[in-house]
């Protein structure tokens, strides 16, 4: 084989490495916490090729330039409304979007995080999404960036069997018409996807070997663990709503370390290893991979808000140390 071949092969087998390694998202809701250059830095050294970052903070952007890192860029939900306004959403995009993609490589725009359909801001949702889109064609960068919105997975009613998820009769009216956008424009819905939450409030029915994918065999309806049944009751349920072609983004998943029930620097290490493994491969339902996947959290954010489980979410400690041994890539 020449020498130009090799390299070839090469470079084609990290394009396809590259493209299995997991994201991981960038909170930065601390007062201790790196700055952007060396938070970027840190996936650099880490390999981690894909980032999520929730609203458009142009420090990270600028660290971002030059990277070749996926971004998924956030529109915050407080800002939904305003972008109702066609030429607030041009405003965004030009700012935010084109003047930074001949050097940041944007993947996806997320408008919108878990907005609960009876917020009255889920009346603002679907027409940002459609002006951000808007603006995204008029920027001429439709080929490389789709627009959707990320959601909960408690908008899933029946949940188990996974074959029987639809979404709830609360949630229908709000995610229907976001499904109908998502298959004429050939985006991926994103979904936040926390067996830990499930887990934690339903011990009573739910083993942590399950939810940690450290069951052996499979339960009575053909799963081994708790993360592919929430995935392919989404599926299920985009299924029934139209969007059978739809893909799903798992735009966040992750393990607290501490701060609650079954919390703990082995069983979260446990779980970030075992999920990074596992969405190398597929569901029951959906068995050809890899699943793109995004793990939350890059750093312990000390400001969360909630319950002290959010406040410990991070693979990273502040101090840029890692809090398990985890190989990204």
């Amino acid at each position: 084989m020449s020498t130009i071949m090799l390299l070839l092969v090469g470079i084609l087998l990290l394009a396809a490495t590259g493209a299995q390694s997991v994201g991981v998202c960038y909170g930065n809701n601390g007062d201790n916490l790196p700055n952007a250059q060396d938070a970027v830095n840190l996936y650099k050294s880490n390999g981690i090729g894909k980032i999520r970052i929730y609203y458009p903070d142009e420090g990270i952007l600028q660290a971002l330039k030059g990277s070749n890192i996926e971004v998924i860029l956030g529109v915050s939900n407080d800002n939904l409304q305003a972008l109702n306004d066609a030429g607030a959403a041009t405003d965004w995009v030009n700012k935010y979007v084109k003047a930074y993609s001949q050097d940041v490589k944007f993947k996806y725009i997320a408008v919108g995080n878990e907005v609960e359909p009876n917020d009255p801001k889920a009346q603002y949702v679907l027409p940002a999404i459609q002006n951000i889109q808007n603006a995204i064609s008029s920027a001429n960068l439709q080929g490389q960036i789709k627009v959707s919105h990320a959601i909960k997975t408690s908008l899933v009613a029946n949940s188990y069997p996974p074959n029987d998820g639809v979404f709830s009769d609360s949630a229908s009216s709000f995610i229907k018409p976001i499904v109908n956008f998502l298959v004429s424009n050939g985006a991926p819905l994103l979904a936040n996807i926390y067996p830990y939450f499930s887990y934690k409030d339903n011990q009573q029915s739910i083993t942590l070997n399950y939810a940690l994918f450290t069951q052996q065999g499979t339960n009575e309806v053909g799963y081994q663990n708790l993360f592919d049944a929430i995935l392919d009751a989404l599926y299920a349920a985009l299924e029934k709503a139209g969007g059978s072609n739809v893909n799903v983004v798992v735009s966040e998943s992750g393990w607290p370390s501490e701060g609650g029930v079954a919390t703990s620097i082995e069983n979260a290490g446990t779980y970030y290893k075992n999920l990074i493994d596992h969405v190398k491969g597929g569901t029951p339902k959906r068995p050809n991979g890899p699943i793109e996947t995004y793990l939350f959290a890059m750093f312990d954010e000390n400001l969360k808000i909630g319950d002290e489980t959010e406040k410990h979410f991070g693979v990273f400690r502040p101090d840029k140390t890692p809090k398990y041994q985890l190989n990204f890539n």
